[in-house]
């Protein structure tokens, strides 16, 4: 493994030591009323480029489409990490003044040929293009704490081994980030929380952070042995910290994001949490780099003190690569922000793929093979799922994972009569004519199901009563601050179970007409509910099913809905259940 760069730990109980940080020499005049003036005032300031990107979530193949006809109107063939790589030499032009930094959700959610072997290929993949630091990002904990840990520093995994036992896994190369992560018993970053590298001969600081709603978003028991803390405040405090050491050029690395209405390169009223985040952070922080909501901009905000602050985000999917150019003064040490630029580059694939890329596909691919052409099972049209991103919307394949997980925990499996999706949770659709591993039309390999169930949870079957049931549907629309910029999560729901949705009501009023086999559901009654451990742990803030009595473990998710095509063969787009929704 090539050696890290400094890495120094965020504010928590014990900084880390002076010496641990990288030294800031002190300069030499270099005004322009020094001697040789024309020489000292160009070599006054600095020239770092930051390339950019987030939400990989393990996108090594060149199989993404386009960004929407409304970002990209052009509908350039983007993606692949293959592509990624070879868009970033370009963009550093053979420079040593450049950095590469990432807004988390690296891995998690992610593809087969990296999400089947727990993203130690996406890890490998970001190592070989050179990416320096990223924050985490709530996919990062996706497997808990532990796993984490065990990306970063290396190891075999827990329960599936090492996948090259001469070659076992060393970790990862770069460093992860989590100022805002911090551990209850120690009150220490779970990782650091800051990152200073030197280019151009000056200090530039790096804060990486998670938005703190994370524990909603992932399995809260993997989780529970950290607390996740404010963002502004991390920032504030963490930035402060850089300074006492000497850093007045600051990057903050967020996996939170906002919306505009513009193409990939705009800023066409800006929305979401990233606003006010960005907006408010210390006026010692010269730019933001944010993730989460898988949209792109460049913006330009004003600190509190006044000062233009850039906001980028790059898409998602490693499609998309935000150059910013920043001038630092290297008598202040400090951005000088009128001069900073910031681009959003497609990354097309005109470059020649990149080779060291093109090797990590071939080797993981290799072993992926066997497993993911497998035919599982069968559809006679298209259940689609959340392809506008919406995830407030019922969608036929949520409620056909839905079904699935019915089958899986009714009768003598957990005794269920009624089972609960989210839609956030499920991740691709089943089409007739998408061919991905020489399948026939209509056929559904091991990979394809893979997509739609990615994350590894378990199904989970309980007593809830009919009032419980009430209250989890009810917790589909949350406008609070832990939701961030999806106040709407909504459910997939099982056959035989409907209700009315209407969204002119209050928070709490919404659901109505709640019925089993059209038989209204009686809320002092008792009924046997399936789902997920994700949402049984009150996972995407659906606390009401932490109510729940009797529970009882069952089947993975990805085992349980391959079972489930591979006993109903032919499946087909379900009407809806839900009136209003």
């Amino acid at each position: 493994m090539k050696q890290k760069q400094f890495a120094g730990l965020a504010f928590s109980a014990a900084l880390v030591s002076a010496a641990a940080l990288v030294a800031v020499p002190a300069q030499a005049d270099q005004s322009d009323k020094a001697p040789n003036a024309g020489n000292a005032f160009k070599n006054r300031y600095a020239s770092v480029s930051m390339l950019s990107f987030n939400d990989f979530h393990g996108h090594l193949e060149a199989t993404d489409p386009p960004l929407a006809k409304t970002l990209d109107p052009s509908q350039t063939p983007v993606g692949g990490s293959e592509y990624l790589a070879a868009k970033l030499t370009e963009l550093r032009g053979g420079s040593d003044n450049t950095v590469t930094v990432a807004a988390g959700d690296l891995i998690g959610g992610s593809t087969f040929l990296s999400g089947a072997f727990h993203d130690e290929p996406a890890i490998e993949s970001m190592d070989a293009l050179g990416l320096d630091v990223s924050s985490v990002g709530n996919h990062e904990f996706d497997e808990g704490t532990d796993e984490l840990l065990r990306i970063q520093n290396g190891g075999c995994h827990w329960k599936d081994g090492c996948y090259f036992p001469d070659q076992p896994y060393e970790g990862a190369d770069f460093q992860y980030l989590a100022a805002n992560t911090v551990v209850k018993d120690t009150g220490d970053t779970l990782l650091p929380g800051t990152f200073v590298k030197k280019i151009d001969g000056v200090n530039v600081g790096f804060i990486g952070m998670t938005l703190k709603a994370t524990p909603t978003l992932v399995n809260p028991a993997g989780v529970a042995s950290v607390e996740f803390t404010d963002e502004i405040e991390t920032a504030n405090k963490s930035a402060a910290a850089l300074q006492a050491k000497g850093v007045e050029s600051i990057v903050v690395l967020i996996h939170e994001g906002g919306y505009q209405a513009g193409t990939y390169n705009d800023c066409v009223g800006i929305s979401g949490p990233i606003v006010d985040i960005a907006t408010t952070v210390s006026p010692a922080i010269d730019a933001v780099v944010s993730g989460h909501t898988h949209q792109p901009y460049t913006c330009t905000v004003t600190d509190p003190a006044g000062n233009p602050r850039s906001v980028t985000s790059a898409a998602d999917y490693g499609r998309v690569v935000t150059k910013t150019d920043l001038k630092i003064d290297r008598k202040t040490k400090d951005v000088v922000r009128e001069e900073t630029t910031a681009v959003n580059h497609l990354v097309d694939r005109n470059n020649a793929p990149d080779a060291a890329q093109t090797a990590i596909l071939a080797k993981w691919s290799a072993l992926a093979g066997p497993i993911r052409s497998k035919v599982v099972g069968t559809v006679a049209e298209d259940i689609t799922g959340d392809s506008s991103g919406n995830r407030g919307i019922e969608t036929p394949m949520a409620d056909v994972v839905a079904d699935s997980i019915l089958a899986g925990t009714s009768g003598d499996k957990g005794g269920a009569q009624i089972a609960f999706m989210n839609v956030g949770g499920v991740r691709s659709s089943f089409l007739v004519n998408q061919i991905s591993n020489g399948e026939q039309p209509g056929e559904i390999t091991y990979d394809e199901a893979y997509k739609v169930a990615p994350f590894g949870n378990m199904l989970v079957s309980m007593d809830l009563t009919g009032a419980d049931i009430d209250a989890i549907l009810e917790e589909q629309y949350q406008p609070v601050p832990a939701r961030g910029s999806r106040p709407t999560l909504a459910m997939g729901v099982s056959e035989g179970f409907t209700y009315t949705w209407d969204a002119t009501q209050p928070q709490g009023s919404r659901a109505s007409n709640l019925a089993l086999n059209g038989v209204a559901l009686d809320a002092a009654a008792t009924y046997r509910v399936g789902t997920l451990n994700f949402l049984a742990e009150g996972g995407d803030l659906f606390t009401s099913f932490k109510k729940g009595t009797n529970v009882l473990g069952g089947a993975d998710d990805l085992a349980n809905l391959v079972d489930y095509l591979g006993a109903n063969p032919g499946l087909t787009a379900p009407a809806s259940r839900v009136d209003g929704l």
